[in-house]
């Protein structure tokens, strides 16, 4: 991808070695420096670093807000969409789900965190578009792949840390360390207060939280009928109602209202005012029939589907889920763990299988349940969504894990159409 750079000595920028010529400069990055001498051989009008050109892209025009962490990433930031848009604002957020500007898609799903070049283009399509806040989701990966080199981060915020990407980081150790190093700069930071492996450089710290004292404390909460509850700032006691369901939903929640007040002049009763305008994210805790009752859900690590599974443990549940090949084993068997203790029927079947053979990551899941009388696997996806619904009982709910709003199965490296909603709403004729 080249990108046009008026008033420079050279047109183009580029990270790509291949695009390379006499009006292209290659931009330098932790992820392409092999590519270095290929693009000097193609004839690199020059060789710059990606730091030196972010103030051309405007990256210091706008206040940036990083979000990470192992689950709630999207749905905090898209949270904090919602809730600057409704009070006025105008936003652009990227992350899992794409990029959106000022209530618009502009671009369809990409990577958690894109490459530095594409993340300084999206920063220069929100400036020129008027947008005040960029609200962005940082991978793990991309904080060890410096894919968030030049940016000056307005806010950063920090989510939870559970286990996953352990087939990128190797241990849990590694992954935590990745993740805190997120926050040892003086800049501002929101983090979960009851998050115990949260490690953070004190200066400029703001946090929220529900069992230990926190700046946004939710001191109570019910989750009758979705959630509300009430934040204590300071002095402040302040009521709020949504429509998300699921304890770890109101961390999500927590989170986006901490971080509007802190980015915004406005008082905290505004910011309540419109949480109960967030629909949810879709694919996220989302329910695609009332009766008979079919949640879709993106949770894929063992603490992620906990917290669904903990949100419904009112329900007798009727639990559909892989997992994905070419990640993380060792959650896995955990995984397997999690849906016995929690689900009354379990379905094992396939994710994303990728490059690995789907029934060797059964096995990996097996390997976490003892009992296994009330499990099924059927490897054809679409097989074990419809041996669920045939299963289902009136009070029972089917719980569908793993792929939330994915639209494909990637099999080896093809991406193939497939939406559990989609398969959901077929197979029951609605």
């Amino acid at each position: 991808m080249k990108i046009e750079l008026p008033g420079q000595d050279y047109l183009y920028v580029s990270e790509n070695s291949e695009d390379c010529d006499k009006n292209t400069a290659f931009v330098l990055t932790a992820q392409n420096e092999k590519y270095l001498q290929n693009a000097k051989d193609n004839g690199a009008h020059s060789i710059i670093k990606a730091a030196d050109i972010a103030e051309l892209f405007g990256v210091n025009q706008i206040k940036i807000v990083g979000i990470t962490g192992t689950n709630g990433k999207t749905t905090t930031a898209s949270a904090i969409y919602s809730f600057l848009l409704d009070l006025g604002y105008k936003v652009a957020m990227q992350g899992t789900r794409g990029l959106f500007m000022n209530d618009d898609v502009v671009e369809g799903k990409t990577l958690t965190t894109p490459s530095v070049l594409n993340i300084y283009k999206h920063i220069y399509q929100a400036v020129e578009a008027g947008c005040e806040f960029f609200i962005m989701e940082v991978s793990s990966h991309a904080i060890v792949q410096q894919r968030i080199e030049g940016l000056s981060f307005e806010l950063k915020i920090l989510t939870n840390i559970t286990q996953d990407h352990l087939d990128y980081h190797k241990t849990l150790g590694e992954y935590t360390s990745v993740k805190n190093s997120f926050f040892q700069d003086t800049g501002k930071k929101l983090i979960n207060k009851d998050e115990p492996k949260a490690s953070f450089n004190i200066k400029n710290t703001f946090t929220y939280g529900i069992e230990n004292p926190a700046t946004y404390k939710l001191i109570a909460y019910s989750l009758n009928d979705a959630s509300s509850g009430i934040i204590q700032h300071f002095q402040e006691i302040v009521p709020f109602t949504a429509s998300l369901h699921g304890f770890f939903n109101l961390y999500n929640l927590m989170a986006a209202i901490g971080a509007v007040h802190i980015l915004t002049s406005k008082k905290l009763e505004a910011v309540a005012e419109v949480v109960d305008n967030f629909a949810g994210v879709s694919g996220r805790m989302e329910q695609v029939c009332e009766s008979p009752n079919v949640i879709v859900d993106f949770a894929h690590t063992p603490d992620g589907m906990q917290q669904v599974l903990n949100a419904l443990k009112e329900k007798e549940l009727l639990v559909v889920f892989g997992a994905g090949g070419d990640r993380d084993r060792v959650k896995r068997p955990l995984m397997g763990k999690i849906a016995a203790t929690l689900a009354t029927k379990i379905y094992i079947t396939s994710d994303n299988p990728r490059n690995e053979d789907p029934q060797l990551i059964v096995e990996d899941i097996l390997s976490g349940i003892e009992d296994r009388t009330n499990v099924k696997v059927e490897l054809n996806r679409k097989k074990a969504i419809q041996m669920a619904l045939e299963d289902q009982k009136e009070d029972e709910v089917v719980v569908i894990l793993g792929k939330g709003d994915e639209a494909y199965q990637i099999i080896y490296d093809q991406k193939f159409p497939f939406d559990d909603r989609e398969v959901v709403r077929e197979l029951l004729k609605i």
